[in-house]
């Protein structure tokens, strides 16, 4: 789609381009991979620093969630065919959901910034995978598991929210629409 700097044009009314679609999707398996390469010195097995966030939040606030959900979706089951299993796509995919979901309707609202909405979008992608351990292995020992992963959620949410305040308005500035 060809974009002209018009008085008559509203850019927020564009569609996505499929090509920088394409590129955040790239992004997004990048970051999930080299995530998946950096150990996190924690003794709690899940932990990660939510790299993905990054460029999911800014899909999120550049187009909308629909976008987003196409994006995260495929995202979860790429990297859970190249460097993971089923169980992997399982658990990603409840946590990229709900994390998603919540993210965009804390957004709708407009009570929150970038940084609170992330934070929220860490510990509830953190609430559904162990929701989903819960069911999925026997003897899940959620009451321990569940607050250290929840400062984790807070804590990786933070600094993504954070990058992504620096990240957001440059690509409304390089024109990404």
């Amino acid at each position: 789609m060809k974009m002209t700097r018009d008085s008559n044009t509203d850019f927020t009314m564009l569609k996505p381009s499929t090509a920088y679609l394409g590129i955040f999707l790239a992004l997004a398996v990048i970051f999930g991979y080299v995530e998946a390469l950096i150990p996190v010195p924690v003794p709690v097995p899940g932990i990660k620093l939510g790299l993905t966030n990054l460029v999911i939040t800014a899909i999120l606030y550049v187009y909308g969630y629909r976008e987003a959900l196409v994006i995260t979706t495929l995202r979860v089951f790429i990297i859970g065919f190249l460097f993971g299993n089923l169980f992997s796509i399982a658990y990603g995919l409840t946590g990229a959901v709900l994390s998603l979901t919540v993210m965009a309707l804390m957004k709708r609202t407009g009570l929150f910034g970038v940084i609170g909405i992330s934070a929220a979008g860490g510990v509830s992608h953190n609430i559904a995978q162990v929701m989903t351990a819960y069911f999925m292995v026997t003897g899940f020992p959620v009451r321990w598991y569940m607050p250290i992963l929840m400062l984790a959620g807070v804590g990786a949410g933070i600094l993504t929210g954070i990058a992504d305040v620096m990240i957001i308005p440059r690509l409304h500035r390089f024109g990404v629409r």
